[in-house]
């Protein structure tokens, strides 16, 4: 699918899809009590850890399940995820009361298992990243003729995630950059999709870890590569290798990629709590990881804008 094929009219069909089954979330402004991280501009807060499954990932699944078949919807749904987009998919299944299979890594956390299986959702723990419980889904999927949902490499999931930046220029038509983290790619490829195709002069920051820098290293070797390892405690942003589709949307739309540390964004997640009372996981707090470690080169007067991408007690765990 070529990144021209990706248009404005996509996103707005998607957002009226979805509207009512999602939630619009609050777009904040930061007022720190101790440490501002823009003291020359503003800093807004897109809270998508608000949303009912914890992460803008319902957009996605949601604008994604409007699109197939009742045939396609009665195979069940099955995917691979980190977590937050089997919890999306779960959640969609649940509300279209058909069933779903979600294969993890075996490294999620048991929280996120008991939520996806109280949507009545099977799981199935397999391998040490997402790319090798996704070979299990894949095969599943073969086998049992389920509907696979890619978590973000289909067209319909990137444009539902895109709908973010529809809401955020809405609220706020004076955003400058826009800071996403990045995992697989569905929600950078979507929000600087939308965001640019709206306002084109806007500046996209993505964020990736250290410890799995797929798209920083994709585009320093100026194509797709694949990971040997990665090494990082943000599950939700660990995949060994994207696809095509995101790529080609991240090098025509994303203005640069910067990588931040586990502790950076543990102690990033720790300033949402301790400041603004926001209870963000790992990748949630990226790009404040990004801002507090000076990775950003900011002019006086840019409004900033930080997507909360996902909720979790990063932040609060070693506060108690």
């Amino acid at each position: 699918m070529h990144t021209d094929s990706i248009n404005l009219d996509g996103f707005k069909l998607a957002q009226s899809r979805i509207n009512g089954m999602v939630r619009e979330t609050p777009l904040i402004k930061s007022q720190p009590l101790k440490r501002d991280l823009t003291p020359q501009g503003s800093l807004s807060l897109k809270l998508e850890n608000l949303q009912p499954t914890g992460s803008f990932k319902v957009r996605g699944a949601l604008n994604t399940l409007h699109t197939l078949t009742k045939e396609q919807k009665n195979k069940g749904l099955i995917t691979a995820s980190g977590g937050n987009h089997g919890l999306a998919v779960a959640y969609a299944a649940f509300l279209a009361e058909v069933p779903a299979l979600i294969y993890l890594p075996t490294s999620t956390s048991p929280e996120k298992l008991k939520k996806l299986q109280s949507w009545g959702a099977k799981t199935c723990t397999l391998g040490d990243v997402w790319d090798e419980a996704n070979k299990g889904a894949l095969a599943e999927a073969k086998a049992s003729n389920m509907t696979y949902i890619h978590p973000f490499a289909e067209p319909n999931v990137i444009y539902g995630q895109g709908t973010i930046s529809l809401e955020i220029l809405e609220m706020n038509p004076d955003i400058d950059v826009l800071l996403v983290a990045i995992g697989g790619g569905g929600l950078i490829a979507g929000v600087a999709a939308a965001a640019k195709l709206i306002k084109p002069e806007i500046k996209i920051i993505g964020i990736e870890p250290i410890g799995a820098p797929t798209h920083h290293a994709s585009r320093e070797a100026g194509e797709l590569v694949t990971l040997s390892t990665v090494d990082t405690k943000a599950g939700t942003l660990a995949p060994k290798r994207s696809e095509e589709l995101n790529y080609d949307l991240i090098q025509k739309y994303v203005d640069d990629i910067v990588l931040v540390s586990d502790s950076a964004m543990q102690d990033a997640a720790q300033w949402l709590w301790f400041e603004l009372g926001i209870a963000a996981e790992l990748s949630g707090a990226a790009g404040i990881a990004a801002l507090s470690n000076e990775l950003i080169s900011l002019k006086a007067g840019t409004n900033v804008c930080s997507i909360v991408c996902g909720g979790g007690t990063d932040g609060i765990s070693n506060a108690i």
